[in-house]
């Protein structure tokens, strides 16, 4: 089958803006082009897009993306690659979800704190202010 760029961009609910963005950085292979020079993909360029935008809603950073296309496309890899480009990824994912637990706690005792009637008391406000020390 092929897709014009909005068919490609319907099916796989990607804007046309990152196609074209995914082709000029290497991601998706260039389309062939027709004799009007509309873009045309296949339905493996279509399949590839749905790879890419399920590893983005995991996550997955353009260069971790990368690795990953080059890992499925060669043959003598090894096969604990993609495990550990997974690995890594999940250990960044871990680490964020600490840092936003902290942030959460540090909003909550702002929030929690914040009982004063008068602007000048807020808690909110004198929190955002107090500049950190570095060490």
């Amino acid at each position: 089958m092929i897709y014009t760029i909005g068919q490609l961009s319907k099916k796989t609910q990607c804007k046309i803006p990152t196609i074209r963005y995914y082709e000029e950085i290497g991601l998706l292979d260039k389309a062939m082009r027709s004799a009007g020079n509309q873009r045309q993909y296949t339905s493996s360029q279509c399949q590839r897009l749905h790879f890419i935008r399920h590893s983005r809603a995991l996550g997955f950073s353009l260069d971790e993306i990368k690795q990953l296309i080059h890992l499925q496309d060669c043959k003598r890899h090894d096969p604990h690659q993609a495990h550990q480009v997974a690995q890594h990824h999940l250990t960044d994912v871990r680490k964020r979800i600490e840092q936003l637990k902290a942030l959460e706690e540090e909003l909550l005792t702002m929030i929690d704190n914040c009982a004063g009637e008068d602007a000048e008391d807020c808690l909110v406000l004198k929190s955002l202010n107090d500049v950190p020390e570095k060490n």
